[in-house]
């Protein structure tokens, strides 16, 4: 029986490759998608089962010639893990519109290109899981977030709409909200005062997206929500 697929997109130093290195390990191959060649080459080499796909989610053209690419190397894929992020800080007064619209472009519409392309194949097998990582600003609009936030809350409205209408049909679709900065380098810089257990592992993360793909179909999630043990919320 050949080994399940699961395509992650967003793959870079944090998040996106420890979701590779976890689903490598539990034995699926891993189709990358990122936009940095460099970046995704270097891991093709050290995941076992993996193959890199340069692409920007945001192009819905790339999207269909990844696709294409990934069908007739690997299969249809049973797992999707939509993990790229656009992302901006500023007040509404002070962000240039474009990044809004860009930032949307990636996050909400990257989401709904590639439902749409690898829906249809999960549903045909009756089986299949599509994830989507998201935090809290899918939930509030803070002052300084007016160029992220409205695109992470319209993420998960289309992620629940997606869940509602995939659920019945065997494809299970869930949110994680990461209510933590995540432990990266540049973050572990910006943050040079904080402790170890301030920040959210990667690995930690990626752990909970599989348990979301092993979970029974009578108890599918939908809103998971992850933060260090010490966050005020």
């Amino acid at each position: 029986m050949a080994q399940p697929l699961s395509i992650i997109t967003g793959v870079g130093p944090g998040t996106g490759s420890a979701l590779a290195r976890r689903f490598a390990a539990g034995g699926h191959r891993v189709a990358m998608l990122a936009r940095n060649a460099e970046r995704l080459a270097q891991l093709e080499r050290e995941i076992p089962g993996s193959k890199a796909f340069v692409c920007d989610v945001s192009d819905a053209a790339q999207v269909e010639a990844a696709a294409q690419r990934i069908e007739g190397e690997l299969g249809a894929p049973e797992v999707l893990v939509h993990n790229a992020v656009g992302g901006a800080f500023g007040s509404f007064l002070e962000i240039d519109p474009a990044v809004l619209d860009r930032n949307f472009q990636v996050n909400t519409m990257g989401l709904l290109y590639l439902a749409r392309r690898f829906a249809p194949a999960m549903v045909r097998a009756g089986r299949g899981t599509i994830i989507v990582t998201g935090n809290t600003s899918a939930l509030r609009g803070k002052a300084g977030f007016a160029g992220f936030a409205p695109t992470k809350a319209a993420q998960r409205i289309l992620a629940e709409a997606m869940a509602r209408d995939l659920g019945p049909k065997g494809v299970h679709v869930a949110y994680i909200i990461i209510d933590a900065v995540i432990d990266v380098p540049r973050m572990r810089e910006r943050f040079r005062e904080k402790s170890d257990e301030f920040f959210a592992k990667p690995a930690a993360i990626a752990e909970e997206a599989w348990h979301l793909t092993q979970q029974d179909r009578s108890a599918w999630s939908f809103t998971v929500e992850l933060r260090p043990y010490g966050e005020t919320w």
